[in-house]
């Protein structure tokens, strides 16, 4: 049920945050206004795993079958060193026999949102805020012009958001020095297409395959690369031959799924921050998604956090009339849970990407066997699957959801076929 007021509505940003809170808010009746500074409208970013916390959420908007249709459900991670013994190995089975992951292509999860939102459609392109009034709930861009005033302001411009200072101070945001290149390949025949597989030369070098499935207008499915550097590293003149011998040294089956790459400058780039607020909110601004709690990817949840903060904004502005007593009732929903992924991906980034090698051993002598122990595979499996929420909390999901990745046939031994190369 809608609130007890029609809102006028500023989201900053068009990226998962922005577009589910566009999606949300209209639905419930509030008039939308998004402001997104590329020129021209699509996804940013390499292949992601959703999590079961964020499918839950495409679930409630009705959006869950058409998830599955484009992706590719993934039921297991498997982490090995570079000789092939396992420093993880979790399967999402062992939480739930219906439960799984969903690795998807961003293109294909901007393009479902992207058309769930039509109705009170207001979006702006082209249009790079520079300032926000948190009182007067005004927008200015780079140009001078104003817009506004709203009711309330959605900050969502990413982990790089150029607004957040302007929002509240931030306790700590800083960038990582390790960032990733990665890219989309075929398929092919490659043999776990259900599986999201690493591997791990120290804490130095580190190759991930992701199986993503299709998007609009490409129905071949695709797996997600991903090889992690320094910063430093990514600017820095590479001899294609050289990057796939070092990728090779790493990881030789995966060399095969590379041969596409011709020149290894045209890899993209990914570089990540870490940002803590204490507060998330000001006068009528709020920030939300990466701009509000930015972390390392290695745990894979920016993507499922945004889509939850969409939905708990929506949730707490549905019980309070006040802006105020809304904007605060939505951080204290969110702060547990973020709180727990701000805590693992800080302690567990430096296992993975660092030059801190012997943290590294450590990290392969000892991961494995704890994952094995009943107690510390359940806390892992809960940690994987995002619905840790706190110290040893959990994070439930909604009654239903489970029941219908079982009828939508996400569960079971094999990857469900895809209907949209079939022109669904």
């Amino acid at each position: 049920m809608a609130g007890p007021r029609r809102l006028r509505v500023a989201v900053v940003g068009y990226g998962t945050g922005g577009q589910a809170s566009a999606l949300m808010l209209s639905r419930d009746g509030h008039e939308v206004d998004v402001f997104e500074r590329a020129s021209s409208l699509g996804p940013v970013g390499a292949g992601f795993l959703l999590q079961p916390v964020g499918q839950s959420v495409l679930w409630e908007l009705g959006l869950l079958e058409r998830a599955f249709d484009y992706g590719a459900p993934v039921r297991r991670l498997l982490g090995e060193t570079s000789l092939e013994r396992p420093v993880m190995d979790m399967r999402y089975a062992e939480l739930d026999r219906r439960m799984v992951g969903l690795g998807m292509q961003r293109g294909a999860l901007f393009a479902l949102l992207d058309e769930a939102w039509q109705d009170g459609r207001s979006l702006h392109c082209g249009v790079r805020i520079e300032h926000v009034d948190c009182g007067a709930g005004t927008l200015v861009d780079d140009a001078g012009r104003r817009y506004g005033p709203y009711d309330l302001v959605v900050v969502a411009d990413g982990s790089a958001s150029a607004l957040r200072g302007q929002v509240a101070p931030a306790r700590l945001d800083r960038p990582y020095p390790w960032g990733a290149q990665w890219c989309l390949v075929p398929a092919g025949d490659w043999p776990w297409m259900d599986e999201l597989r690493q591997r791990y030369v120290g804490a130095r070098r580190m190759a991930g395959l992701l199986p993503v499935g299709t998007r609009p207008g490409d129905p071949s499915p695709r797996l997600s690369f991903f090889w992690s550097l320094p910063v430093a590293a990514l600017d820095a003149a590479v001899d294609t031959h050289d990057w796939r011998t070092g990728v090779g040294a790493v990881w030789p089956d995966a060399v095969p799924r590379l041969l596409d790459i011709h020149d290894a400058r045209d890899l993209a780039q990914a570089r990540y921050r870490d940002a803590v607020h204490d507060r998330w909110s000001r006068g009528r601004a709020v920030l939300l998604g990466d701009a509000a709690h930015a972390m390392s990817p290695q745990l894979g949840q920016g993507v499922n956090m945004a889509l939850l903060d969409a939905q708990a904004l929506r949730d707490a502005l549905r019980a309070h009339e006040r802006i105020d007593a809304a904007l605060d009732a939505y951080q204290r929903r969110r702060r547990g849970h973020v709180a727990a992924y701000h805590f693992w991906s800080r302690w567990l980034t430096p296992l993975f990407q660092s030059e801190r090698d012997g943290w590294a051993r450590l990290r392969d002598a000892v991961f494995h066997p704890l994952s094995r122990l009943p107690g510390g595979r359940g806390q892992m499996l809960r940690v994987l699957s995002g619905t840790r929420h706190g110290v040893f909390g959990t994070w439930a999901l909604p009654a239903g959801y489970l029941d219908a990745l079982e009828r939508i046939g996400a569960a079971g031994p094999c990857p469900r076929a895809s209907a949209i190369g079939a022109g669904r």
